[in-house]
């Protein structure tokens, strides 16, 4: 099988790169989204056509909250204003009963489910580490709110469990829309439509398989040294995956901006192995000049901070179009991960 020579690989990404970042363009702002809908509350574009501006330019803020609703399924593509109303109705609703039912077998947990009491201490441990106020000093956490939603999650969500982290992720949400019920559900909405892919137990160890399988076909050199260095490397990168890049950004807004284009489902599926492995080719040069052990490699991995958004999405595009022009050479078993 033919493979891609490094060299020639990331000279042609870079090239492509510089076209895209030329200018920036505009989000979708307030004006544009509500041209999206006709009186009756009903979109006139379509999901697709939505999606793909979401990814070429992503969101204002002032438009983000709702249009996040979409994304996760919280509402429904093609329903009105009225139904949304219920929808939201229907919500809330069941939020409140979730939260009733906690009330009332609380007791038995806290006596009888040790895991439960362990998610707890993990919890309120995480929380107290949690930076609570903003630069002017003002307080921008509710911490008793997200222990409990972080409590109802865990009672609630057998698969996803409580993960270390999980009150960072949830945080995002809190800023970004203000009641309760709203809180949680798009949360969960979250996990679900990524496929778990930040849990540990379920996703982290999927995309770290695929990221592996992304380097072996498309920088079969670099694939090598890795390997090399012992078979734990990539593995020790899954703080990527584990909070979806989280902590490598400057600001929530990136954060936002990057998670928003995972909910579209495009360019493709597992995007987020794409844009990790964008991340490990920034620093590829770098490592294999110094030659660096496992170790630090972990490290150089970890200096990764205050990326661009904008930025990381448009070389993680060029990775993924670099990769289809090769698609009739691609292994079956690494195409299923994307189509």
């Amino acid at each position: 099988m033919e493979t891609l020579s490094p060299q020639v690989s990331i000279s042609l990404i870079k090239s492509s790169i510089s076209s895209l970042l030329g200018t920036k363009k505009l989000p979708i702002d307030r004006n544009e989204w509500e041209g999206y809908f006709d009186e009756s509350g009903h979109l006139v574009k379509s999901k697709d056509f939505i999606s793909s501006n979401i990814l070429d330019r992503g969101l204002d803020p002032s438009v983000r909250p709702e249009a996040w609703k979409f994304l996760t399924g919280y509402y429904p593509w093609r329903s009105s204003w009225d139904e949304r109303l219920t929808v939201d109705g229907m919500r809330r609703k069941s939020y409140d009963d979730l939260c009733r039912m906690y009330e009332k077998i609380q007791p038995l947990l806290e006596t009888e489910h040790r895991g439960f009491m362990q998610a707890r201490s993990f919890i309120n441990s995480d929380l107290q580490r949690l930076y609570t106020r903003d630069l002017r000093g003002n307080a921008m956490v509710d911490k008793k709110q997200l222990e409990k939603i972080l409590l109802l999650s865990y009672v609630c969500n057998v698969k996803a469990e409580y993960q270390q982290g999980f009150h960072e992720m949830l945080l995002l949400f809190q800023l970004l829309v203000e009641k309760e019920h709203e809180i949680y559900w798009l949360f969960q909405f979250f996990l679900q439509k990524t496929e778990h892919g930040c849990v540990i137990h379920i996703g982290v160890g999927k995309n770290i398989l695929m990221l592996k399988a992304v380097i072996a076909f498309m920088d079969p050199l670099f694939a090598k040294y890795l390997d090399g260095r012992g078979s734990r490397v990539v593995q020790s990168l899954f703080p990527w995956f584990c909070l979806y890049f989280q902590r490598v950004f400057k600001s929530f807004d990136d954060v936002w901006r990057l998670w928003e284009v995972f909910l579209t489902g495009k360019p493709c599926r597992n995007f987020q192995v794409f844009v990790a492995y964008t991340m490990l080719q920034m620093v590829r040069d770098h490592i294999l000049r110094e030659a660096m052990s496992g170790d630090d490699i972990l490290m150089v991995c970890n200096s990764l901070i205050d990326l661009d958004a904008d930025e990381l999405i448009s070389e993680a595009c060029s990775m993924y179009e670099h990769l289809m022009k090769y698609e009739d050479k691609i292994p079956g078993e690494l195409k299923e991960f994307f189509t």
